[in-house]
């Protein structure tokens, strides 16, 4: 293949053993060269085989979905690479930040087939393959396409979780220069959102799962269509099992000639992380909001620094979620959990903290009860995270109790 080079697709700071394979990796970079197919020439490709790769879930949080990538081969040049669109680097400045902001960029690599394999088991994953039922023309047009790709200037892509991801980018380039039209028998018009499908794989993972929730929108409860739901890497793999060609003389083939597993692993066990879940800690937030209120209410005073410090705590959780209305994740604006958790507690601490200090009233109270319960209303409507509605609970409790203390022993 014109232009394939080899490189490492996750690199392991400190792993000796892994350095030394991309250093030979590297060496072999004109190899692969001197390998180059001629995009004109499809002689020979009856020794090309080209597969999809479907890798189990990992520990991480940036691989609890699994992963996608393409097998190419060529036996008669003595070509084995697995084609990754799902290269990255940490290292890069503010990861995280342009990542919640849908502004990451991802590269495709093209990696020795063996390494890849390796790089899997060495992290307990799973690797299976399914081989492709495709002519020498698209064989043909699938090489030169994967040839233009990894050009320079086109191997790198905004990523996107749900619609550009290396699950998409992978079925794209086999399907989209296939030449006969694949289907999916017993297809479904309408699939499960985006949300309860990466639920499936974030269930061990609680905190990764409450991450994702109170970041996502209304737009992640939309049902998905058939091809929207192939973001995930093992919905992918199962509609290629069922798919068929249609062919120009009307039959009718399997996509998949052959499947098998090249890397068998035991499934990845979740970590120890938070021992507690988010709603346990919802509901110790709400035992701590009910003793300060019956604190008050034998003392009758004002714990004007608790009130404070729960607005502060709201404001910073709710400025997160503005901002994402900003993100290119299409799935992230619209989020109806600003309305309990929002950025104007912020701007009223100060103002609101002054004013209880000096045993006065505040209307701020009566604002945060109408947003607490539009928050509830919103309820029908997007799925919240874990915990939000026992959280909501507290901060309504405490919003009702502000009101009748001030009403009953405060000045306006």
């Amino acid at each position: 293949m014109r232009n394939m080079r080899y490189f490492c697709t996750v690199k392991l700071i400190g792993h000796i053993f892994t350095l030394l394979v991309v250093a030979v990796i590297m060496l072999n970079v004109s190899e692969i060269h001197a390998s180059a197919l001629n995009r004109a020439d499809t002689t020979g490709l009856d020794s090309v085989k080209i597969s999809l790769l479907t890798c189990s879930p990992g520990g991480e949080v940036y691989s609890l979905y699994g992963h996608t990538a393409i097998r190419y081969t060529d036996y008669r040049r003595d070509i084995d690479v697995a084609v990754n669109y799902g290269i990255f680097s940490f290292s890069k400045p503010f990861f995280v930040v342009r990542f919640i902001f849908g502004i990451t960029d991802y590269e495709m690599g093209i990696v020795p087939f063996d390494y890849f394999c390796m790089e899997y088991e060495s992290e307990g994953r799973s690797v299976y393959q399914q081989e492709l039922n495709l002519t020498r023309e698209e064989k043909a047009a699938i090489r030169d396409a994967i040839d233009v790709n990894y050009l320079p200037q086109n191997r790198t892509y905004r990523y996107n979780y749900f619609y550009d991801n290396c699950t998409t980018r992978a079925r794209d380039m086999l399907l989209g220069h296939m030449s006969r039209a694949v289907s999916y028998p017993g297809g479904k018009e309408s699939y499960p959102s985006y949300r309860d499908l990466i639920h499936l794989y974030n269930e061990d993972y609680p905190w990764a799962r409450f991450g994702n929730d109170i970041l996502l929108g209304l737009k992640a409860d939309m049902p998905t269509s058939l091809g929207e739901h192939q973001f995930l890497p093992f919905f992918l793999k199962e509609d290629f099992d069922k798919a068929v060609i249609a062919n120009p003389d009307g039959t009718r083939t399997p996509l998949v000639v052959r499947a098998a597993c090249v890397v068998s692993c035991p499934a990845v066990a979740a970590g120890g992380g938070f021992p507690l879940r988010p709603l346990a800690c919802a509901w110790i937030i709400f035992a701590v909001v009910a003793a300060f209120v019956v604190l008050e209410a034998v003392l009758k005073t004002k714990l004007w620094a608790f009130d404070a410090v729960l607005m502060v705590v709201c404001g910073c959780m709710g400025l997160v979620i503005f901002m994402m209305f900003f993100s290119e994740h299409p799935a992230t604006s619209t989020n109806l959990q600003i309305l309990l958790l929002n950025p104007l507690p912020l701007f009223f601490v100060y103002r609101t903290a002054k004013r209880a200090k000096n045993r006065r009233a505040d209307k701020f109270w009566k604002w945060a009860v109408v947003a607490v319960i539009l928050f509830f209303i919103g309820g029908f409507f997007q799925q919240y995270a874990e915990g939000m509605y026992v959280l909501a609970l507290s901060l309504l409790a405490r919003c009702v109790w502000n009101i009748v203390y001030e009403k009953k022993y405060l000045s306006v």
